[in-house]
């Protein structure tokens, strides 16, 4: 398994290091268009929450982004130095109680988005998990498929 890891400054400005990182993760590891942008919308919105509610903007707090990749899957941890959280009780941002509050929809957005999210720590540490397709079954299906679809009679 192939892992990359960074750590930034609680800034949110450096929420344009972490798109570079998944940019260059996606050329090197061939990510799909297709999960791309779940991963980006997800794993920023992670991040963005890192700095904001966990370490509470402080400069002087780092969040640590790593990437682990394996044949099936990609995934994608995050973590902040901050005190955590009650991640089991969140308010559902569908309710109609809930539809004008301008925040709150951030952990509602990454569940929808990765196939997997896990959170450690007390909330501190969430890990995003993206199921790839796997190709080289996908072409051999499609191949077997082409050729009995189309075999001369």
């Amino acid at each position: 398994m192939k892992q990359v890891k960074i750590q930034i400054p609680s800034l949110v400005e450096n929420i344009r290091v972490v798109e570079s990182f998944i940019d260059n993760s996606k050329e090197t590891f061939e990510i799909e268009d297709d999960i791309y942008g779940n991963i980006m919308v997800a794993v920023t919105e992670a991040v963005n929450n890192a700095i904001r509610h966990g370490n509470k903007f402080d400069k002087d707090k780092n969040v640590y982004l790593s990437l682990q990749v394996a044949p099936d899957r990609i995934k994608f941890e995050v973590e902040d130095q901050g005190d955590g959280f009650d991640f089991t009780n969140l308010i559902d941002p569908t309710t109609p109680e809930n539809l004008e509050n301008p925040g709150g929809r951030g952990i509602f957005l990454i569940r929808h988005l990765a196939d997997e999210v896990e959170f450690q720590k007390e909330g501190r540490n969430v890990q995003l998990t993206f199921l790839l397709a796997p190709t080289s079954d996908l072409e051999a299906s499609d191949a077997d498929t082409f050729s009995s679809d189309h075999s001369a009679a």
